[in-house]
């Protein structure tokens, strides 16, 4: 991985910006579990990278070269109430919404095995880019007699579709990127050994000032939003963002390189 200069936003989530590009870090290896604790801090990660006028890129990786994460640390799940248990659900869903809906790209980097929760957490990013040979990836909750409770059921069908969805849950298997790969479930698998430094190239193609940032949030939100709607809704959305978009220095920017035949510089404005 290219050198970061790390800014700390704790022990079980680090947060660091380099070129305009935001990392996130599951800090807790070689599983990279997450508790209460490290769901509060990636929550205040997503809102400082949302916040970050620096960053217009969101990346999240796990620490290690074994798992992006295993999902919920199940030794807490079994230790707590069924009410802090579904408060914790809760407040988990709340958080991958938030990332989910940040008018920022997020990039999920599957360094490692990616199960469970981890998945859960990797659905909500916009796009999944896998480490080859780096690990397994799926939602076996069904084994532990639940079912993924942190929108691995909604995010899995919209993305895969209901059949495929039902069938891998039901089954709880685990299979491999390449597989996932074919299905939609990554968009790309890189190599093993450059893997973070294809994923920093990968994203930088959607930075200022090749790229109009601002646009590109969005598109995703969008996109994000819209499917949750109505059509007449959702074109209303489009509209309304457009509209925005119309009014800013990069619309303006776009249009007059397109006119005078150059390339445009973006300034995420």
């Amino acid at each position: 991985m290219a050198t970061i200069a790390a800014v700390a936003t704790g022990t079980l989530i680090n947060y660091t910006t380099e070129g305009g590009i935001a990392w996130i870090e599951m800090n807790d290896p070689p599983a990279n579990t997450y508790t209460y604790e490290m769901m509060q801090q990636l929550d205040s990660a997503i809102l400082r990278a949302r916040m970050d006028a620096g960053a217009h890129v969101i990346i999240l990786r796990g620490a290690g070269d074994k798992f992006f994460s295993a999902g919920a640390n199940i030794k807490m799940l079994s230790s707590v109430t069924p009410e802090f248990k579904y408060y914790f659900c809760l407040h988990a869903n709340e958080t991958l919404n938030r990332l989910e809906q940040t008018p920022k790209l997020v990039i999920a980097a599957l360094n490692g095995h990616t199960v469970g929760g981890g998945l859960e957490i990797a659905l909500a990013a916009d796009i999944r880019l896998a480490r080859q040979d780096a690990g397994k990836i799926g939602l076996p909750e069904v084994a532990l007699g639940v079912l993924p409770g942190t929108g691995g059921t909604q995010r899995l069908a919209r993305l895969v579709g209901k059949s495929r969805a039902i069938e891998l849950m039901a089954t709880g298997r685990t299979f491999s990127f390449e597989e996932a790969e074919e299905m939609g479930l990554v968009n790309q698998i890189f190599a093993r050994d450059t893997f973070f430094e294809e994923v920093i190239e990968y994203a930088k193609q959607f930075l200022p000032p090749g790229k109009a940032a601002r646009a590109v949030g969005r598109i995703k939100r969008s996109v994000q939003s819209g499917l949750e709607m109505s059509i007449a809704e959702g074109l209303s959305l489009e509209r309304e963002l457009q509209q925005h978009l119309f009014q800013s220095e990069d619309a303006h920017e776009g249009l007059a390189a397109y006119v005078e035949k150059r390339t445009p510089s973006f300034k995420a404005k």
